[in-house]
């Protein structure tokens, strides 16, 4: 059986590529978050935990396994070479773990990675095409502050920095959803279901 057409989405945070995605589960399409599995793997995956621990320190985790996140974010988030040493650490496995779980969708036509640095980490490489999810930087901040009410404006403004640019995405983009509250998305979403329902 052939693989599935892949499709990466990504955008910048409080774009709304989540919400994209939920639409397309909605429509029955198969979305891996690349986040959200990647910490956990940083909690079951054992290579990966050998691999953190002989980096970072013992202390990297809890006593219970869970990961310690202030210690690691303290240790990684104002230092960029250890950030890119973790990250270089985290994304083999998350590709691994991806390709198995594309190998389990093998029966759908196509699939989603939802990847907020899909870029950056070089994880579109393998994929046929790439959605970014688009907004005006006010506007997305303004989104995330009611979100999250732990974050600050200054903490997202450092989150952006570590992001591609919007307009450089923009360009890389196979595809584009606009979603800045003056286009339905809805619309657009299906658009594109129909167009890679008949690749």
């Amino acid at each position: 059986m052939a693989k599935p057409f892949q499709i990466g989405i990504t955008g910048g945070i409080g774009s709304g590529k989540s919400t994209v995605c939920k639409i397309f589960q909605h429509l029955g399409v198969p979305v891996y978050d690349a986040d959200s599995h990647a910490k956990k793997l940083m909690t079951t995956d054992g290579i990966l935990i050998s691999q953190i621990k002989k980096e970072f320190g013992d202390l990297s985790y809890n006593s219970d396994g869970t990961l310690n996140r202030i210690y690691l974010g303290n240790n990684v988030f104002h230092n960029e070479e250890k950030l890119a040493l973790l990250n270089s650490l985290v994304h083999p496995r998350v590709a691994i773990d991806y390709s198995h779980w594309v190998n389990e969708n093998k029966q759908h036509t196509y699939v989603i990675k939802e990847a907020a640095l899909l870029f950056e980490a070089n994880s579109h490489k393998g994929l046929d095409r790439v959605i970014v999810v688009t907004a005006p930087e006010a506007l997305r901040f303004k989104r995330v502050l009611a979100r999250d009410l732990h974050r600050t404006v200054e903490q997202l403004k450092a989150i952006v920095e570590k992001q591609m640019p919007e307009d450089e995405k923009r360009e890389r983009a196979d595809h584009i959803i606009v979603n800045d509250e003056s286009m339905l998305v809805i619309p657009q979403v299906l658009e594109l279901h129909a167009l890679f329902s008949s690749l």
